[in-house]
């Protein structure tokens, strides 16, 4: 069985070490350059107040719903405990994430290439040099599930690689150091879903489908032996690890919030209001510009297999053929001005990428039945992992958390091209010249279309970002927070109203809760909904006026001028129609409306 790389990883040399800091310091200085003049306040006030919620010691799924797995809010929580309500710090955990997210695309793409294409080192480096500027959290630079989500699939992909054939062959079953290690690998495979259960959920079946098939398909061709073999019980232990964590997670789940409550929120009730139908869901492979650039990859791999590869005519043909669709997208930036179509010339490259590692996984799985390993399975996993988060967004486009997955995905194409055989290229010289070359023009289209890209703040267009000088926030707590307009002095002007004027035990409604007013200011919130999104709010107007009274609600804050497009308060008219039959209108603020409950409707 091969179940990893041809060989195991040496211990890192110093070209490794300076090429993990140099991809860590070149992707968090992008993180940090996008933090230092833009702020996205309605995603960062729905994490940060939920998180400060949960740092109040209010548990959600049990005191108030909450739609999302837990371990992100867990994770801003703890860093809200442990520093303090200081925005910074919570750009600086990003930061790091998103670094580490690079080196570990990194090394999984080392590992996919080694031994099978020439300078190997190099490629994979040059694969992983677009994710200094399309990595994790450098599109979207503020605390997301997505992108935690995506960071402990890739913790999880490197762990699960190091498993490799030469370092289980001295390994037995009986010793204690590699049974740790499988029960890690499994404990690692679970966290995905913890984080985001879209995403965790489809890349964690996955693996334990390959991890069964592995092991079932050993066991068969070694049924004879009395004892199993050390790759069937390393694998063991991973499924045992991951077994193990899921039973932790759902009695620590039980005994905290309730499992009901639990599931209800995170798979129920998201389910409904989330799930998108199938047609939405492979919409993505409706792009016209496949009826092309498939036809351009099928014909260079075709022209490669036959015997006109042997001219030289033909192997420059089928390198044009093949780099069709990156040249057209380099192109781009010339032929077009606006940068949405620039943006969306580059994730015209997702569906085509996509197909043609199904397409490879499909390989894998029925051409090399008798030598089938994680390795050439790899694919599945990252299609599963994928998938899974466009099903989560429901929005083609939204692949602001994915680019460090797709490093491996053409990291293992570029590994199928250079182990090619073609008449041209019988000692397999050829094949890796190709491939190398094909690694080039791939990764400086990623890195100069990217880097436009994620400069145009193209995929952040669902907010103003207005072409003018950040506004950098004067206030302790938000330190670090800049944006463009006059949201930030908006917001600050609020913050000193409630200083002022209302006081600190006094519950609040924020409609439709675009700020981080939770956090910024230290109150505790006292009614369940913290954003008026359809995704997060289960009460109907008339119900919304039942909390309020409920919960003793004193004030009602209404955002007039939002950062966000469109207001996603569903029945916005009738929410506010119900709320302010018990509130009166007490000052008028340049962006907010604040409302009193009247009186005679406190008891």
């Amino acid at each position: 069985m091969n179940a990893g790389a041809g060989s195991p990883q040496p211990p890192w040399a110093c070209r490794d070490w300076l090429a993990a800091a140099g991809l860590f310091a070149a992707t968090a200085a992008v993180i940090l350059w996008q933090n230092a003049h833009l702020a996205v306040l309605f995603d960062i006030g729905y994490v940060l107040d939920s998180a400060a919620r949960i740092a109040a010691c209010q548990l959600p799924y049990r005191d108030f719903p909450f739609v999302h797995a837990p371990l992100t809010f867990l994770i801003q929580a703890a860093i809200i405990r442990l520093t303090g309500r200081v925005f910074f710090h919570h750009v600086l955990y990003v930061a790091m994430v998103g670094a580490l997210s690079t080196v570990l695309a990194w090394r999984i793409a080392l590992q996919t290439l080694q031994s099978r294409v020439a300078s190997a080192w190099a490629v994979a480096l040059l694969l992983a040099l677009p994710l200094t500027v399309l990595g994790l959290y450098c599109i979207f630079p503020h605390p997301s599930y997505d992108c935690d989500c995506i960071f402990s699939i890739l913790l999880a992909l490197y762990l699960l690689q190091r498993l490799t054939p030469d370092e289980r062959a001295t390994l037995a079953p009986g010793r204690p150091a590699s049974m740790l290690r499988g029960l890690l690998t499994g404990a690692a495979l679970c966290l995905p879903l913890f984080f985001k259960q879209n995403i965790g959920l489809p890349f964690l079946a996955a693996v334990v489908a390959t991890l069964l098939l592995l092991v079932t398909m050993d066991l068969m061709r070694r049924s004879r032996t009395v004892q199993p073999h050390p790759e069937t019980a390393i694998l063991s232990a991973v499924l045992g690890g991951a077994a193990a964590t899921l039973l932790l997670a759902v009695l620590l789940i039980h005994f905290a919030v309730g499992l009901g409550n639990y599931l209800h929120w995170t798979f129920q009730f998201a389910a409904q209001r989330r799930l998108p139908g199938l047609r939405d869901m492979l919409g993505v492979y409706a792009d016209p510009t496949l009826l092309w650039t498939l036809p351009s990859v099928a014909a260079g791999l075709l022209l490669w297999l036959s015997p006109l590869a042997k001219e030289r005519w033909a192997r420059i043909a089928v390198l044009a053929f093949l780099s069709a669709p990156f040249l057209f997208t380099l192109g781009s930036l010339f032929l077009y001005d606006d940068a949405d179509e620039r943006g969306d010339s580059l994730l015209a490259l997702w569906p085509l990428l996509l197909i043609l590692a199904a397409a490879l996984a499909l390989w894998n799985l029925f051409g090399l039945r008798c030598n089938l390993g994680l390795r050439p399975l790899l694919p599945i996993l990252l299609l599963a992992a994928i998938h899974g988060t466009m099903m989560s967004q429901q929005l083609w486009g939204s692949t602001y958390a994915l680019w460090p997955l797709l490093i491996p995905l053409i990291a293992g194409m570029i590994a199928f091209l250079a182990s090619l055989k073609s008449p041209a290229a019988a000692t397999g010289v050829l094949s890796r010249n190709l491939a190398s070359a094909m690694a080039i023009v791939i990764s400086a289209t990623l890195l100069i279309c990217g880097g436009f890209y994620t400069a145009s703040e193209e995929r952040l267009s669902y907010v103003h970002l207005p072409d003018e000088p950040p506004q950098h926030s004067a206030f302790p707590e938000l330190r670090g927070m800049a944006a463009s307009g006059p949201y930030l002095p908006d917001f600050e002007e609020l913050l000193r109203y409630a200083q002022a004027n209302i006081p600190p035990s006094d519950g609040l409604i924020l409609v439709p809760g675009e700020d981080p007013f939770y956090f910024a200011t230290g109150r505790v919130p006292q009614f369940p909904v913290l954003l008026f999104d359809r995704t997060t709010n289960p009460y109907s107007p008339d119900q919304l006026l039942e909390e309020a009274r409920l919960h003793q609600v004193r004030w009602l804050i209404v955002k007039r001028n939002l950062q966000i497009n469109a207001d996603s308060t569903p029945q916005l008219e009738a929410t506010l129609k119900a709320l302010t039959t018990d509130f009166t209108l007490v000052a008028h603020l340049h962006a907010y409306d604040i409302y009193r409950r009247t009186p005679v409707n406190t008891r």
